[in-house]
């Protein structure tokens, strides 16, 4: 008989952030994705309480992809113990050399800044980890490519925990499935005996540039899909044209055009799309500074995986200028940086963070939201509690470094660019099942949105479906 196996949602379930799904069977734990809180404070919260089972007690971690909502928790994770092998394809093991290091740092200068300006309540702030928790994380990583199962445990390397399989059980493997969301980004296909589970991640778009469509599944047993967009659909692609109409007026108006951005997978289409804008002659040549040096490593590591990319993308360049606009300058160091923000010369900066919860593009937005001439556009979800979600709710005040500052700037928001399927996109995506999983449990979005999503989903396809609680444990045979 097989063992039963059972699932903890730790994250993502009844909001879009902090995804952890703990999987236990044959005595083992295996968490799927480690990702940060982000967002509204209650949220943040979270990631500073106690993680709900001895990290040392994990076997093994799988990623599905490199942003930090699904991968940042990972260095307090090991800091608080966990010493197994955290799998994960090369392409997120590439991406997360870059956000872990990057995140810690900016949570290292946030408590610096805090305790230098007072803007704290704790005496003194200090950083949820540390730089070195997170280089000590990327040791874990062990890359699988593509559409290669592997055993999660039972070689060497895992003998710190004892393995407590009963005979006749086989070990549980992951297999990845390229999902079309971000470079290296997956399903986690994992096999217990002969049952499937299949870890949805974040599901990509269909006919966008830069990355593949989301590749088909034909079947699993359960099924944990991501809910985003499930109460909507994404504007058309307007083939650029509000892209340029938001460039070609900010323009005219002297001023500069701000671009909250992810560094890694956003950046990339919004430098295609101004590129291509460019080429067509249908805006100005404008300087285009990319304020991230994360960002600038993350161009070379599309361009170095070239054969990951939509096959558009592999016609021509294959080094990072197959993203580069006329003007683009990478900015490096902070002295740049500062004296990008101090400029008043019409230019487009792309900078990070994408829902403006930290990072360089703070700075920007300090220097740019009191005037009308300038426009901050916003290219990405922003999640609830967040300034990027404060500013496209048309929020009249912004808090920045401590300073309550007035909006005057253009707040523009192009949801044609999200990485994030849409309800009728998971939908097209779920039409390439087989056979209905014996249950399907929605994560990673907002309550509006899984109801909507497990609504479509119980009608048009008559699937048995259930909304995740967070904490809330399930069992099945």
């Amino acid at each position: 008989m097989s063992s039963p196996i059972s699932l903890t949602f730790l994250g993502a379930a009844g909001t879009v952030t902090g995804s952890k799904h703990l999987l236990e069977a044959g005595g083992r734990r295996i968490l799927i994705d480690c990702g940060l809180f982000q967002g509204l404070k209650a949220l943040r919260l979270r990631n500073w309480e106690p993680f709900a089972v001895d990290p040392a007690s994990i076997a093994a971690v799988i990623l599905t992809h490199a942003h930090l909502d699904h991968c940042g928790y990972l260095p307090r994770l090991v800091a608080a113990g966990f010493r197994g092998r955290i799998f994960c394809t090369p392409g997120t093991k590439d991406l997360c050399s870059l956000v872990l290091p990057d995140a810690a740092h900016i949570q290292e200068e946030d408590a610096r800044q805090a305790n230098r300006h007072g803007y704290t309540k704790h005496a003194p702030a200090l950083p949820l980890f540390t730089t070195t928790d997170a280089a000590r994380a990327l040791t874990h990583l062990q890359p699988v490519g593509y559409n290669r199962p592997i055993p999660l445990w039972g070689q060497a390397g895992d003998s710190h925990l004892p393995v407590t399989y009963q005979a006749g059980d086989s070990h549980p493997t992951v297999e990845f499935i390229n999902a079309g969301h971000l470079l290296g980004s997956a399903y986690a296909r994992v096999r217990v005996g002969d049952r499937t589970i299949l870890f949805g991640g974040d599901l990509g778009r269909y006919g966008r540039p830069v990355l593949p469509d989301p590749t088909p599944v034909a079947d699993a047993d359960v099924l944990l899909l991501e809910s985003t967009y499930g109460d909507r659909v994404h504007e058309v692609d307007d083939n650029g044209d509000r892209l340029a109409t938001i460039v070609n007026e900010t323009a005219t108006r002297g001023g500069k055009l701000i671009i909250p951005s992810f560094a890694i997978g956003r950046v990339e289409e919004v430098l295609y799309w101004l590129r291509r804008l460019e080429d067509q002659k249908r805006i100005p040549v404008l300087p285009v500074y990319v304020d991230s040096p994360m960002a600038a490593a993350a161009l070379k590591f599309y361009s170095g995986r070239a054969n990951e990319l939509d096959p558009e993308m592999t016609t021509g360049q294959r080094h990072v200028c197959a993203f580069c606009t006329t003007r683009m300058v990478t900015v490096a160091s902070p002295q740049q940086s500062k004296d990008l923000t101090a400029s008043r010369q019409p230019a487009i900066v792309i900078s990070s963070s994408g829902m403006a919860t930290g990072g360089r593009v703070l700075h920007h937005l300090e220097a740019a939201i009191t005037s009308a001439k300038n426009t901050v556009l916003f290219v990405g979800y922003q999640a609830a509690g967040t300034r990027g979600r404060t500013l496209v709710d048309g929020g009249t005040e912004i808090k920045l470094h401590g300073r309550v500052l007035p909006v005057s700037a253009r707040i523009e928001r192009i949801d044609s660019m999200s990485a994030h399927a849409d309800a009728s996109e998971i939908m097209r995506w779920l039409s390439g099942f087989s056979r209905p999983p014996r249950m399907t449990y929605l994560v990673h979005g907002e309550p509006a949105a899984l109801q909507a999503l497990a609504s479509r989903i119980a009608t048009e396809r008559g699937w048995p479906v259930h909304i995740a609680a967070h904490h809330e444990r399930v069992e099945f045979p």
